[in-house]
């Protein structure tokens, strides 16, 4: 699916990505010329117009290649197909830029203060992958209004979504994981910001501005799908490595691992399939279906970290070594275990 000899350009980058702390510009130049980060966005706009199977089984193959890498086109792509829920003529402003990179936080850690045409906006959010390179911030705020706030017609906080250009808020370079260490995933704010209302969304359905069947996809199962393919790749990346320096007779281990993975990956992906094939002819997938989807991203995710704790011990101190590759995809692979959406 990716030419071999971009995969061999984006491995010889990933050491030196992960001693930056952040994506080199390299990699930078291969994403966009790829359009990696319009994995899901239309063609009209300079986007490869993927299905979620398709961009899913892409997004594994990058985090193959490198976990950084994997995950950080993972989630900007995602935040990406925002684009499908924007008032349409500010989305066409935005992503005619081949640069355009959106990304930030899904957690409701701001407040918006409805005003007239639009909102004021104050609050600090975590884990912002790719923050170095993101043109546009998008974040999470909880609704105010007359000093109240808004409550949705199940009396919960109203969460509204919202982006912000890069010139518009602060980067506070916070990442301090061992691993993914190149997703420079910081935290950023913004204090009293005016933001105009056509630089508001919502992430539904029924809310969206395009009519390409990606953007009726349900969220909740197209994220979590996208972080499970990461850890399913790592996971095939780390067995790969792991032949090289395992000894008998814990090769014939390796090979069990690998067909396990294998076996995993068949049951997920046929999930997702499913899922999308049932999208196209009914106009959504079946409750069952999706938690199907949900149910299999999780054992998928479980098997491979159990796996990967089935061979670590064997692989010595090149397992241990923080210079080595196998190494790095172990730390890499951990630290996205703890994604919400993952445990």
């Amino acid at each position: 699916m990716i030419a071999l000899e971009i995969v061999h350009q984006l491995s010889n980058l990933s050491a030196r990505a992960e001693a930056d702390g952040r994506l080199v510009q390299e990699q930078l130049d291969i994403i966009y010329d790829q359009r990696w980060f319009k994995l899901f966005v239309p063609r009209c706009y300079g986007g490869l117009e993927l299905t979620a199977p398709e961009g899913i089984r892409l997004e594994e193959e990058l985090a193959w290649i490198d976990g950084s890498l994997g995950w950080t086109v993972t989630l900007c792509a995602g935040a990406n197909l925002f684009v499908g829920y924007m008032q349409q003529p500010t989305a066409q402003t935005l992503f005619t830029d081949r640069t355009v990179c959106l990304g930030g936080s899904g957690h409701a850690s701001g407040i918006a203060v409805a005003e007239r045409n639009g909102y004021r906006v104050s609050g600090k959010w975590r884990y912002a992958t790719g923050a170095p390179h993101l043109t546009h911030f998008t974040a999470n705020c909880v609704l105010e209004r007359d000093g109240a706030v808004v409550l949705d017609e199940a009396g919960n906080p109203q969460i509204k979504s919202f982006f912000f250009a890069k010139d518009d808020v602060r980067i506070v370079e916070d990442w301090p994981a061992f691993g993914l260490k190149a997703t420079a995933s910081h935290s950023f704010e913004v204090s009293g910001l005016w933001v105009d209302e056509t630089h508001a969304f919502a992430i539904a359905p029924e809310q969206a501005t395009l009519n390409q069947l990606i953007y009726q996809y349900p969220f909740l199962q197209f994220a979590e799908a996208t972080l499970a393919a990461n850890t399913l790749g790592m996971a095939r990346h780390f067995v790969s490595c792991a032949k090289d320096v395992l000894k008998d007779p814990v090769v014939d281990l390796a090979k069990e691992v690998t067909e396990r993975l294998a076996n995993a990956s068949a049951s997920f992906y046929q999930a997702v399939d499913v899922s999308w094939d049932e999208l196209a002819a009914k106009g959504q997938p079946s409750s069952r279906t999706l938690q199907t989807v949900s149910d299999r991203s999780r054992a998928l995710v479980r098997l491979c970290h159990e796996q990967i704790m089935l061979l670590y011990p064997h692989t010595g101190l090149t397992g241990a070594d923080a210079s080595t590759e196998i190494n790095r995809i172990w730390r890499d692979l951990f630290t996205a275990s703890q994604h919400s959406l993952l445990r």
